[in-house]
């Protein structure tokens, strides 16, 4: 076709035949060539501040309370804290960032908009355009729901640990769209629950007076105290704590009862049918007991490893706190920390696992279990403070299960060497200060045939010095004398009279009476 054009210098189609096409696809081509006529040399109006001025001058900044009538930024008002100079290459603006300078189109402003001329729109066009908007938004919402939303779903589940199902969808054009579900999983302290709880059993005693209760407050008033136990071996074998049978034994070292006390296991599935108990062996220094029962095929508990257990991972406390109406208990936490050193008035020191799972009087000789099910602790006491809440302490299942194996084939602990010296843990900094004495260790008493009676220690001895190190406390002197075996010559150096000695002693094997 040729160029016909008006007497504008426009394109001037309203004569020209037009090859399959129809008298409304005619009309809107004239409608466009009108508008082409009516906007050609639009102004800003006379009387606004920037009559007869365009915007291609990339200098120029818009004056406070001025408003785009056009363009990018049509109706945004410029105050005068925010200029519009945008520099010569970045002045004229359009939907997602500056326009070059080269293809930029002129924008005017003004306070007052110029009113141009209504032109009518083909109700046909705007059918086809909400026609064709509608169908890409449906496009783009089934795209994220379809493709983005799974992989969303994903990585939540990922991040979260959970465990997922994945099911093959058959997409629109024929492709597999993995969809992903959260399964539904029970709490992990709930399996741990599940499986452990067996294992732990009540222990009750009964003592025929109150001549003498446990210094952890085991013991109610009434002659009965309560506390847990751990099955570890199948045919009747208890772990539990010292401090919660002590008060019915008959002596500090002895494993014999006192005359009319009793020892009683209760099982779990069986409350009604306690188990007469004896007592295997038990270890004052550690606060482990071993009890038997006349029973087999009883559910032990799985051993875990205490050295390789991380501050900040699950600790699942079970037990029996308050005696047996609360049975089978569980108080869920964490460990809190590793190798806590307490020290009780006795001057004994443990070394502990600590945890802010609770556990409270009767938890005592119960398990403190990993997210695995295995016992990695015995809980063995609660620290009670006014200002102190959730300190709950466990001994290292490592050291309990070492001490427990001694004591089921020896009857004591095995291999662990003794001085034979009694240790006044109440001497002080300051009282050998006043004695003008070095700082060291009180000897009260030196037991008859011990190792420390061989080597010359005596009462009232301040012994300063075991194996080239300074001993300031008993619990040093403890850890010292377990780096060696019985049989081992050790030096010792103690303060006499004002006179400082050094001695040589033979380390005896700590024995149990009976």
């Amino acid at each position: 076709m040729d160029d016909i054009r008006n007497d504008n210098n426009q394109p001037d189609y309203s004569g020209a035949e037009m090859d399959n096409h129809d008298d409304t696809t005619i009309d809107a081509v004239n409608q466009a060539n009108d508008a082409i006529q009516d906007t050609a040399g639009d102004t800003v109006q006379a009387d606004s501040p920037g009559a007869g001025m365009s915007c291609s001058d990339p200098q120029h900044t818009a004056p406070a309370g001025e408003i785009y009538a056009g363009g990018a930024h049509a109706g945004e008002v410029h105050t005068e804290n925010s200029a519009s100079s945008r520099g010569p290459e970045t002045f004229g603006y359009q939907a997602g960032g500056p326009v070059d300078a080269d293809t930029r189109k002129q924008t005017y402003y003004s306070e007052n908009i110029k009113k141009t001329r209504q032109r009518k729109t083909g109700v046909g066009h705007l059918i086809l355009v909400s026609l064709i908007s509608s169908l890409l938004g449906a496009g783009m919402m089934f795209a994220a729901v379809v493709y983005v939303a799974p992989m969303i779903d994903a990585k939540a589940v990922e991040m979260l640990g959970l465990p997922m199902r994945t099911a093959d969808v058959s997409g629109s054009e024929g492709g597999i769209i993995k969809k992903v579900e959260i399964a539904q999983t029970s709490s992990p302290v709930e399996a741990i629950a599940e499986k452990v709880s067996p294992s732990i059993v009540g222990i009750q005693i009964t003592v025929p007076a109150r001549s003498s209760f446990s210094f952890f407050f085991d013991i109610s008033g009434d002659g009965v105290g309560y506390g847990s136990g751990i099955i570890i071996r199948e045919d009747g074998y208890i772990l539990t704590n010292n401090h919660v049978i002590e008060a019915a034994m008959a002596g500090r070292t002895s494993n014999a009862l006192i005359d009319g006390a009793k020892i009683e296991v209760i099982m779990p599935d069986n409350k009604d049918k306690p188990y007469k108990a004896q007592v295997v062996g038990r270890d004052e220094k550690t606060d482990i007991a071993v009890l038997k029962i006349d029973a087999v095929g009883l559910p032990a508990a799985e051993m875990g490893d205490s050295d390789e257990v991380k501050v900040g991972e699950l600790a699942v406390a079970i037990g029996n706190p308050g005696g047996m109406d609360y049975m089978g208990s569980v108080t869920a936490g964490v460990i809190s920390g590793i190798n806590r050193t307490i020290t009780f008035d006795n001057g004994q020191e443990f070394r502990l696992l600590q945890t802010d799972a609770a556990i409270n009087p009767g938890n005592s000789g119960g398990a403190l279990v990993n997210s695995r099910g295995q016992v990695i602790g015995i809980n063995t006491v609660k620290a009670v403070a006014t200002d102190v809440e959730g300190l709950g302490f466990a001994i290292p299942i490592n050291e309990a299960s070492r001490i427990a194996n001694s004591l089921i084939q020896y009857g004591y602990p095995k291999d662990r060497p003794s001085i034979g010296v009694v240790i006044d843990t109440s001497f002080t900094k300051e009282d050998a200060d006043r004695m003008k004495a070095p700082n060291g260790l009180w000897v009260n008493d030196v037991q008859p045939g011990s190792a420390a009676e061989k080597a010359g220690i005596q009462p009232f001895d301040i012994i300063v010095k075991f194996d080239g190190r300074e001993v300031r406390t008993f619990s040093e002197l403890e850890n010292l004398k377990l780096q060696h075996k019985p049989g081992d010559e050790v030096e010792m150096e103690v303060f006499r009279n004002g006179v400082p000695l050094k001695l040589k002693i033979v380390l005896d094997e700590e024995k149990r009476s009976n």
